[in-house]
Order: structure tokens, then C-alpha cells, then sequence
């Protein structure tokens, strides 16, 4: 999968792939990440970007012009893209969200700062928005990371073993259970004594336990819903 980032700051977002699971899946070509500077597509001599607000307001936006010739160089080096506008005024990104876009061939991130962008642009040439969460950043650089890091993970061949997909938060509306390693006992706090006796059936069923707890009390919404769909049934 390709990943393409229009960003005024590519060095904000390189040096994330240089490491760990998305620097091997990188090296081994699992995915590949691209940079598109509107910088580049500016007719301004002293390539300025941004512009104030219509109608006043506090900051600035980046230019509608150059930020579209980025998006259309985008789209003659790359075919059928998707592209994806972090910003806080949009639904928030799940787990399903990564999984149905870890299927695209090719993805485009439009980092935003200052303001964010015209809307405009939004409206003719973004295909979805998405939300980190309720909380704002100075740029859009570091949600793109998240939801690549989180779509990278759903696609063959990233990770080192697919199973542990499984087993993770969010999967099965509940949060994932608590983990535990070596030593057994740790500054006076032990674990259960379950983990230690080798019935893989019996320790799934207290993982199982476990998540419906954890779940209840970080996350009652989720809960809700487990709740729901078991009386369905």
C-alpha cells in the first residue's frame, strides 16, 4: 500500500518509519509512504502558503490554489486514490475504519495547519474526515501517523503474527484483557493464579472475564452495546 502525506513538515512524519513494525514492513516494501509539499505548487516567490481568514477570525488557512495543484499531483502520480482529511470536526476514527481502509491500494493524508483548510477543497476533493479525538493539535501531521500506524497493522504481511489481530482492544466490542510476563510476582503484586496453570481453555474463559471488566469501567458505551447484541441473541 502506498501511503501519501501532503504536509508543509515531511519531517515531522519520516522518522516514524525508521523503526519497529512499520520500519521493517517499509524495508520490506509491505508499504510504501510519499511527500507532497504545497510549497512546491505555489506561484509566490517567497512560497507563502497561508492566507487569513474570510470574514476575520484569529490565524490562518492554507492558500485553496496551491494546496489543489498538490492534490491533482497526487492524482496523476498515483491512480484511484483515497484521499483523508484529519480534523477535529469530523467522526472519530476506529478500529473498523482501519480495517476497511488497510483494503485501498493507495491513501492520501491532507495534513492541515494554522486553521486547517478551505473548506472547499474538503467539499470537491476529500473523499472522508476523520477525528483523533475530542481535543485539537497544532497540525495534522501526527493524526495521519496514528490512523497509518493503525491501518498498517491490518495489512498482510506487517505484522509478525496476524493472529494477535484477534485478540486486540475494540475487536468483539470489548477492550482488550489485561497482560501479564515474567516475574509472577512483582514488588509484592501477584497475578492470577490461572495464568500460571496451562488450561488455555480455562484462562480464555478469565480473559474473557477480565475484558468484560475492563470494559465496563473504562468504557460503559462499548459495554452497552455487548450488553445489547447478547440480547439479540
Amino acid at each position: 500500500m502506498n501511503f501519501i502525506f501532503i504536509t508543509l513538515f515531511e519531517n515531522l512524519i519520516r522518522p516514524y518509519f525508521d523503526d519497529s513494525i512499520l520500519g521493517r514492513a517499509l524495508k520490506n516494501e509491505k508499504i510504501k509512504i510519499h511527500f507532497f509539499n504545497p510549497r512546491d505548487f505555489t506561484a509566490n516567490k517567497y512560497k507563502k502558503v497561508d492566507s487569513y481568514m474570510i470574514g476575520g477570525g484569529a490565524g490562518l488557512l492554507i492558500n485553496t490554489e496551491p494546496l489543489a495543484e498538490t492534490i491533482k499531483a497526487v492524482r496523476e502520480n498515483f491512480n484511484e486514490v483515497r484521499f483523508i482529511f484529519p480534523t477535529p470536526a469530523a467522526k472519530k476514527f476506529t478500529q473498523n475504519d482501519a480495517k476497511r481502509l488497510s483494503k485501498y491500494k493507495n491513501l492520501c493524508f491532507i495534513c492541515g495547519r494554522y486553521e486547517g483548510i478551505d473548506e472547499r477543497i474538503v467539499e470537491k476533493y476529500v473523499n472522508e474526515v476523520f477525528c483523533l479525538g475530542d481535543f485539537i493539535l497544532t497540525g495534522g501531521e501526527l493524526a495521519a501517523m496514528c490512523f497509518t500506524d493503525a491501518i498498517a497493522r491490518n495489512i498482510k504481511g506487517v505484522l509478525g503474527n496476524e493472529k494477535s489481530l484477534d485478540e486486540e482492544s475494540f475487536e468483539n466490542l470489548l477492550l482488550e484483557a489485561p497482560e501479564f510476563t515474567k516475574p509472577d510476582i512483582f514488588e509484592n503484586l501477584s497475578i492470577n493464579s490461572e495464568f500460571l496453570k496451562g488450561n488455555h481453555n480455562k484462562i480464555q474463559v478469565l480473559k474473557n472475564q477480565m475484558a468484560n471488566s475492563k470494559t465496563r469501567f473504562f468504557r460503559p458505551d462499548m459495554f452497552h452495546k455487548v450488553i445489547a447484541k447478547k440480547g439479540k441473541k
